[in-house]
Formats: structure tokens, C-alpha cells, sequence
């Protein structure tokens, strides 16, 4: 028991220098063990901002969903407009309505669905270059990978001969978000950095590469049928009915272009990776592969021939969520949990945290796709599991993502098995999405 003001300060500064040190070197050990100890709401300062960690699937339902209207982005991801503009992923109120509205119809599954040969084809090349015995960095694979794909379905372009410079750019890019989640983190970006420099080189690669692609549509020339000559052509019949102007549409196609293939890779990476650790499972889902194509690439009409493909990636994105939180700040005082919650505060909802909670993932840290059978899914509270998120804000890819991520997964797996080469699981960084941080080496096996 601490009994003098001498032993309490002496109690308290430690567990602040802890706290201080744990969320900057491992967030997401960090955001673990606060869970653990301290239940489904936790409180902790960084700076002078104020968090609430919620854990619990009806705290994720209620602020994600019930009160959707009565939060904003949080201040994170409101820097990220230096990069992103306005887009999708940044956009608040009735800017964000309208967007969403010109494009949810681009992005729509059915239409989704006519970019589902590009998806394999490309998956196939690059599966087609590997050599038996060869060892590959995959994360680096699947980057190159799903920018080829972001490319080709979003401009139309094959950008094969640019895409390692791309990559690079995107990589500067996505790095800088570490600084955005950081109270003083802006004030670096005004000093003169290498880091800095970098980034503005970067920065004017892919804009110029944005650019180029948005004149050449609107020059006009040949019909396409790309996401962008579809939006192009979207106009808010429920608003205003005119369509983006060039700002809106530039915002629109770097955030496209950033998280078409960013979080993708991220997630084939990892689900690669766990199934090297698990050959009954890799077995399993390449006899489903093999009983549903033979010899014949996937397409769109079979993804839903895969089940237990799509229950792999369903348990790789619980283990590795792309999205690891979301934060949000209430506009108004409100209770979520019992917990009152004022403006300026910043409330945390962790796929990370919550797709491992023991109550709800039994053996929580075990691969395994079983899971995400109905008999699995049945009684699990239904936001114990958000890898897209939810509400008005929920991932406007997500069609996307599911056909690309399963398509490649197969047509990987009618080639190869993959080996992890090294000694410790990939180590990672909790950036704008969850990344591997370094090479994942895997040696390539031809089935």
C-alpha cells in the first residue's frame, strides 16, 4: 500500500515512463497489455492527448455503427490529408457522403467482378517468374504484385517498368504516417530532414504519376473501363448531380491507389506466411483448389467455389489485421460502456486487441481457418471480428480486396508451396496499416 506523497509520485512516474516507452518502441504490445489489465476500457495519455482504448464487440458496435454520426476521424489519420487529401479515407460530413456516393456504385461487387482476369493473370506472371528452390523477400513480391493490379484496374496502365520505383515512393509515403501518430510529430515536418526530403521526392513521384493518369482521361482517346474513367463518369444524382472536380478525383485516386495495394499485399504476405507454418492447412486448401479448378485459372464466378480459402484469409486478417485500430473523437459528451467520453478525446477500437480476446477466439494466437465455419461463427458476438471496419465508414474496397486477395491466393497455390526461411516470426510495424517491418523470406517449393 502507498501511504505518502513521496511513494505515490514515486509509484506513478515509472508506470508513466513505462507506458511512455512500451507504445512508442511496440504499440501493439503496448495496446495488448493494457487490454489484459485493465478489461474492455482503458485510459492513457501520450502528449496531451487523451485515449480510450474500447475492447468489447458492443463498445465496436456502438461507436463504429449506433453512433456513427457522432464521432470524427481521429487526429492521426486528419494529418494524413498532407498526403491523402480529402479522399475517402480522411473526408468528414456531407464531402464524405457525396464521395461516397459517386463511388460505392464504381466499386460495387458486380462490377468489381470484370477485374477479376487482370487479377489473375497478373498473379500469374509474377507466380510464373519464381523458380523451384528460389528464395524470395514475398512481402516485396506481393507489394510489386498488387500495384501492378491497383494500376492496371484503377488507370489501366501496366506500369511493370515503373513499379520498383512506385513501390519505393509508396514506401516513404506509408513510413511517414509514424510521424502523424505522434502529438509532435508535425513540427518535424517543417525542419530540414533527410527524412523530409525524401518524402517530398516521393510525394511528387506518385502525385506527377496520379496526375498524368487523370489528364490522359480526360483528353479523352480510347474507351476504358477502368475504376478511373468510371469515376470520371459518376455524377451525385441524390445531390448536386455534378460529377468530381479534378481535386476531388486526384484525392479519390491516390487513396485508391494507396490502399488498393497496401493492404493486400500486407494480408497475402501474412496469410502466406502462416500457412508455411501449418501444412494441414496449406494441404487442405490446396486440394480444395485443386478439386475446384484442375489445371484452370480462377475467376470471379469461383471465388465462391473457395470457402475454405476464403476462411484462411478470414483467420490471417483476424491474426495480422490489415487495419489494426481505428480512432475516432466524439463530437459531444456521450457515454460508450458506462464511460463518459468528452470531446478532444481519442477513442480506440483495435482489430489487433479485440480478433484476440480469449472470450471470443479461443487459443486466441492459433492459426486456425476453422474459425470462420458456420459452426465456428456460431454465439460469437458479431464485432469481435472488423477487419474492414463498419458503419458509413466501412472499407468501400472490401468487395475488391476479397475477390484480389482470393484470387491470388489460388493461383499461387496451383503453383507453389512457400517455406519460411527464418528463425523468428516476421517482426512488425503498426504503421497506417499492419505491415511486416523487413524481408519475409520464403523458399519456393513447385507442387
Amino acid at each position: 500500500m502507498v501511504n505518502s506523497a513521496q511513494d505515490r509520485t514515486a509509484a506513478v512516474v515509472p508506470a508513466y515512463l513505462r507506458l511512455r516507452l512500451g507504445i512508442r518502441r511496440d504499440t501493439l504490445g503496448f495496446l495488448t497489455s493494457l487490454a489484459q489489465e485493465r478489461g474492455d476500457v482503458a485510459n492513457f495519455r501520450v502528449g496531451h492527448w487523451s485515449y480510450w482504448l474500447f475492447a468489447h464487440p458492443d463498445a465496436v458496435r456502438d461507436v463504429l455503427v449506433t453512433r456513427d454520426e457522432q464521432f470524427i476521424k481521429g487526429p492521426a489519420l486528419r494529418r494524413t490529408r498532407k498526403t491523402l487529401g480529402d479522399g475517402l479515407l480522411t473526408s468528414e460530413g456531407e464531402l464524405h457522403r457525396r464521395q461516397r456516393r459517386l463511388i460505392q456504385p464504381v466499386l460495387h461487387s458486380q462490377r468489381v467482378a470484370a477485374y477479376a482476369d487482370v487479377m489473375t493473370r497478373y498473379a500469374a506472371e509474377a507466380a510464373d517468374q519464381w523458380r523451384d528452390g528460389q528464395r524470395i523477400d514475398l512481402h516485396r513480391e506481393m507489394m510489386a504484385l498488387t500495384l501492378r493490379i491497383v494500376a492496371k484496374t484503377l488507370f489501366d496502365s501496366d506500369i511493370a517498368a515503373e513499379v520498383g520505383a512506385l513501390g519505393e515512393a509508396m514506401d516513404i509515403s506509408v513510413g511517414r504516417f509514424a510521424r502523424a501518430m505522434s502529438p509532435w510529430g508535425p513540427l518535424l515536418n517543417y525542419l530540414p530532414l533527410p527524412s523530409n526530403f525524401r518524402f517530398n521526392r516521393a510525394w511528387g513521384r506518385l502525385m506527377d504519376t496520379i496526375d498524368r493518369f487523370v489528364h490522359e482521361r480526360r483528353a479523352g482517346g480510347r474507351p476504358r473501363d477502368d475504376l478511373l474513367s468510371r469515376l470520371l463518369g459518376s455524377t451525385d444524382a441524390e445531390g448536386d448531380g455534378a460529377a468530381m472536380t479534378d481535386r476531388q478525383l486526384r484525392d479519390e485516386a491516390i487513396t485508391l491507389f494507396t490502399a488498393g495495394h497496401e493492404t493486400t499485399a500486407n494480408a497475402l504476405t501474412f496469410t502466406f506466411y502462416l500457412l508455411s507454418q501449418r501444412p494441414d492447412v496449406e494441404a487442405r486448401l490446396h486440394d480444395e483448389v485443386q478439386s475446384v479448378l484442375g489445371d484452370g485459372p480462377p475467376r470471379a464466378q469461383t471465388v465462391d467455389k473457395l470457402p475454405y480459402t476464403r476462411m484462411v484469409l478470414s483467420e490471417s486478417m483476424r491474426l495480422y489485421p490489415p487495419a489494426w485500430a481505428v480512432a475516432r473523437e466524439p463530437t459531444a459528451p456521450l457515454s460508450i460502456a458506462g464511460q463518459e467520453v468528452l470531446p478532444g478525446a481519442i477513442i480506440l477500437l483495435s482489430q489487433w486487441v479485440t480478433h484476440k480476446d480469449p472470450r471470443w477466439w479461443p487459443d486466441p494466437l492459433k492459426f486456425d481457418p476453422q474459425r470462420f465455419s458456420a459452426e465456428g461463427r456460431a454465439g460469437r458476438p458479431r464485432w469481435a471480428y472488423f477487419p474492414f471496419g463498419g458503419g458509413s465508414r466501412q472499407c468501400i474496397g472490401e468487395s475488391f480486396a476479397w475477390m484480389e486477395a482470393i484470387l491470388v491466393i489460388a493461383t499461387v497455390a496451383q503453383r507453389w508451396r512457400m517455406r519460411y526461411t527464418a528463425t523468428q516470426p516476421p517482426r512488425l510495424r503498426a504503421l497506417i496499416t499492419l505491415r511486416p517491418d523487413g524481408p519475409v523470406p520464403m523458399t519456393l517449393c513447385r507442387r
